[in-house]
């Protein structure tokens, strides 16, 4: 049915060459010649050095220029990777700092709820001890001078306080 195979959806293969093709200089027979010569990426021809760019055929010119543009591209690659190691560890410290600070508001705010309940406790028993001692009331009577209400009994000396008579 399909005689040329053009039909069938097939994924290009990609070129081999275009690796090395993509450093300045470098065409088609110049890249032809490293694949050749067993220099199949960009590290291939820093590994390969000077020596190895000239035995595939290379001269010695071109092939400094290729090295200098080898190792300025490692470069850049290394200078972005460390790039983002430092903005990975960067970000690593922030999570690590928000995470901090949201124990400590949480360990905060234990502390303020103890604090509260403490203070409640110690307002319940000041409450009871109060209420005790409310008992002891100071005495009233009627006024003698023709006043209306009740007039305070107040004690004179210790012989008129009710603790001292219980004896």
């Amino acid at each position: 049915m399909h005689g040329s195979g053009e039909d069938m959806a097939a994924k290009p293969k990609k070129d081999p060459l275009a690796a090395l093709m993509a450093l300045p200089g470098v065409g088609k027979a110049t890249a032809q010649k490293l694949f050749d010569a067993g220099i199949k990426t960009p590290a291939g021809v820093n590994k390969a050095g000077e020596k190895g760019i000239a035995k595939a055929g290379v001269s010695a010119a071109i092939s400094k220029k290729l090295l200098a543009a080898v190792v300025k591209k490692s470069a850049k690659k290394a200078t972005s990777k460390a790039k983002s190691k430092a903005k990975k560890a960067a970000s690593k410290t922030k999570a690590a700092a928000s995470k901090a600070k949201s124990t400590a508001k949480k360990a905060s705010s234990k502390t303020k709820d103890a604090a509260s309940k403490a203070a409640a406790a110690g307002r319940k028993v000041a409450e009871k001890t109060v209420s005790k001692a409310g008992d002891h009331k100071v005495k009233t009577e009627k006024s003698k001078d023709g006043r209306k209400g009740k007039t305070l009994k107040v004690p004179r000396s210790v012989k008129d306080m009710s603790w001292f008579n219980k004896r």
